[in-house]
């Protein structure tokens, strides 16, 4: 068997038996969740930045006091599968009246993520996810959910410079997946403003960027870029919209088979 099967074998264990050896030993292969409890999931912003309160500290309860209407707040308990489309489409459906487990539910939260979305190479990147949503079992897959909340502050990056801490690097993710066995899995979609400034290489912002990713990843996240140049057809090589698509199926097939995630594309 190949490490990544041994690895799935030892996850299922550790989940139903509990053994710290073998999670010691998954430990050191990076094959780990984050830790902590889910309580949050901030995401779809399509308008100004929601102001949020906590309000109620000692449950770390949030509230959302302003701009409430431009995002999608998910609260739900996470399952042990993590977060599925089915499982979203299931929450929009109750949060919007419609009928659960119908195409048009699901094609109307489709399009509600879809308006979140920053550029045409995100654009491209959720079309060739959504689409898989369409094969046999695609409604088990997980959710490629936009634009969500990672860190938030309510002061703006002017005040944070003058009270000395520094700079909030990345306040949203471009998409997050939540996988089985906590696995979470960020996909950021870099344009020109990720590395550059007026047109010209930056590398204090690479720099930046490059320890942001660092951080996240020893907090037990999964990072994959994508420069937004390879997800627009252009002049290049292998650069027109069917070979980018092919680009894009392969890799999420790669990811679901790294996490263990049953699936077949079918013509």
């Amino acid at each position: 068997m190949s490490l990544p099967q041994i690895a799935a074998i030892a996850r299922r264990i550790v989940d139903e038996y509990g053994d710290e050896y073998l999670e010691e030993l998954l430990t050191r292969l990076g094959a780990r969740g984050v830790q902590g409890e889910f309580r949050n999931l901030i995401f779809a912003a399509n308008g100004h930045k929601p102001k949020i309160i906590l309000s109620d500290a000692v449950n770390n309860v949030l509230e959302i006091v302003e701009n409430e209407e431009y995002c999608l707040v998910y609260d739900q308990p996470l399952q042990q599968h993590g977060l599925s489309w089915r499982d979203l489409v299931t929450w929009w459906a109750g949060k919007t009246g419609q009928r659960v487990d119908d195409l048009e539910t699901a094609a109307s939260l489709f399009r509600r993520l879809s308006a979140s979305l920053a550029s045409p190479a995100e654009e491209r990147l959720f079309n060739a996810y959504g689409h898989l949503y369409r094969m046999p079992s695609g409604w088990d897959l997980p959710a490629l959910i936009p634009q969500v909340y990672l860190h938030y502050t309510p002061y703006t990056q002017k005040w944070i410079q003058q009270l000395g801490r520094g700079k909030v690097i990345r306040q949203r993710m471009d998409f997050l997946l939540l996988l089985p066995h906590q696995a979470r899995v960020v996909l950021e979609v870099d344009g020109a403003h990720h590395y550059s400034k007026d047109g010209r290489a930056d590398p204090r912002l690479y720099a930046e960027m490059v320890s942001e990713d660092r951080r996240l990843r020893l907090a037990g996240y999964e990072v994959y870029r994508f420069g937004g140049a390879e997800l627009i057809p252009g002049d290049r090589p292998r650069s027109d919209a069917a070979s980018i698509s092919a680009m894009l199926r392969e890799f999420f097939i790669g990811l679901f088979e790294r996490h263990d995630i049953p699936f077949s594309i079918q013509s």
